[in-house]
């Protein structure tokens, strides 16, 4: 008798996992199609919102009035056509800068080519000092 248990318990623990997953599926595909048909809802909110504003009232439907729709906005809320300014003059080409010249002094001083004196007063001279 216990060994004819084992098989039929091995059946139910498999028949009941296929029950449990078969529903977590339907599960998930009703709350799959609850949310398209929320969306769907909205967008047909929009849409119908959007229809609202595109047709006239119905006083003046009513009254024989057409409505007007402008290609273009009026002439009061137009933008002015751009204005474009000439670009600067461009500046005349510079000469090297002075962290440039100061590195050249520099490097001529570290050569022997200028005394330390001679370093100083180009230094000062460029600075301005």
């Amino acid at each position: 008798m216990l060994r004819r248990r084992r098989p039929l318990l091995r059946a139910a623990a498999v028949g009941g996992g296929a029950y449990i997953a078969g529903k977590h599926m339907a599960n998930k595909a009703n709350e799959q199609a609850a949310y398209e048909a929320d969306q769907d809802q909205r967008i047909s909110d929009l849409e119908a919102q959007q229809q609202g504003y595109q047709q006239a009232p119905p006083d003046y439907q009513q009254q024989g009035y057409q409505q007007q729709q402008y290609q273009q906005p009026p002439p009061q809320y137009q933008q002015p056509p751009p204005q474009y300014q000439q670009p600067p003059p461009a500046a005349p080409a510079a000469g090297p800068s002075v962290y440039d010249q100061l590195s050249q002094l520099a490097t001529l001083h570290d050569q022997g080519a200028l005394t330390d004196d001679e370093f100083s007063a180009a230094k000062a001279k460029l600075l301005g000092t």
